[in-house]
């Protein structure tokens, strides 16, 4: 499966690159660490991906690809997933821009999540050349529930001295929908049971850019469920509810590529644990990505 989506990534990016503004590939990959978990010890997650533009139209495709070795028992087998994500924007003027998002949840071998789709959609208003607003909203439809998330996002970019920075702050607003379906002789429809019906969190980003090197960080707070992230590219599928998140990044321009370094922190509490969820759990992941631009 995982070469038929490189063929289709290769293949379109080549076709769509000859008459294109600016195109670029991406890669990446995480190393993640849980302590206090009852269900996870550690895992790595692979993720490839091709950024096109095309005249007004911009595409983004991203595949990941994953694996967590588990606690067994509880858990009966290791965990691996698959997913892809997709975003298509399209710019009518210098004031608006719309975009699609589209992620599909291949694989999830240990959750009622297996499958999942998710569908999304939002308009960007420019003020001024300092000043954005972002509003989408995403669909999110899992077998035995779905989620509802509504995203506002403020981008502010101004310059100090010789430095770029943009300024960003994010609201999530999550409406779990259990849809009555929980039946107690039936543990995966029990699945969200403990998650909160909505939640609301808010981030602070900060990026700058300096010559050639890149600098960023963000603190998100309020607790999240089932929350989609990164602009539709990431999505927290499972039953974690993560109450605190910090990241801090760095990077480089070398010729056509950037080579970047992240460290994310977050906290969060494993919902379907038995007999209570379980508090407490830390996840550290350490990121890796290089973009190619061409």
């Amino acid at each position: 499966m995982i070469i038929k989506y490189i063929l289709l990534l290769t293949l379109s990016t080549y076709l769509l690159a000859i008459e294109t503004v600016h195109s670029s590939l991406s890669a990446y990959v995480e190393s993640k660490t849980y302590t206090g978990s009852k269900q996870k010890e550690e895992g790595i997650v692979y993720g490839f991906g091709a950024d096109i533009h095309y005249g007004n139209a911009e595409y983004k495709l991203t595949y990941e690809e994953g694996a967590v070795n588990t606690i067994q028992p509880p858990m009966t087998e290791d965990l691996e997933t698959q997913k892809l994500f997709f975003k298509f924007g399209y710019k009518f003027d210098k004031h608006f821009k719309i975009n699609l998002n589209a992620i599909s949840i291949l694989k999830d071998n240990i959750a009622p999540t297996d499958g999942g789709s998710i569908g999304g959609g939002g308009i960007t208003y420019t003020f001024d050349k300092k000043l954005s607003c972002n509003v989408t909203g995403y669909f999110a439809d899992y077998k035995y529930f779905d989620v509802l998330q509504t995203d506002i996002r403020i981008d502010y970019k101004t310059k100090i001295d010789r430095v770029k920075v943009k300024f960003s702050s994010v609201t999530k607003y999550i409406d779990v929908q259990d849809g009555n379906t929980s039946d107690p002789s039936n543990r995966d429809s029990m699945y969200a049971s403990n998650a909160k019906s909505r939640y609301l969190t808010t981030a602070i980003e900060i990026h700058s850019h300096y010559n050639k090197y890149h600098l960023g960080g963000a603190a998100y707070f309020g607790k999240r469920a089932f929350a989609i992230m990164q602009d539709g590219f990431k999505v927290q599928h499972h039953a974690m509810e993560f109450d605190r998140t910090y990241a801090i990044g760095a990077g480089k321009t070398i010729g056509d590529f950037i080579v970047r370094a992240q460290y994310i922190y977050q906290r969060a509490t494993e919902l379907p644990t038995l007999p209570t969820p379980n508090e407490n759990v830390k996840v550290s992941t350490f990121r890796l990505i290089t973009n190619y631009k061409f």
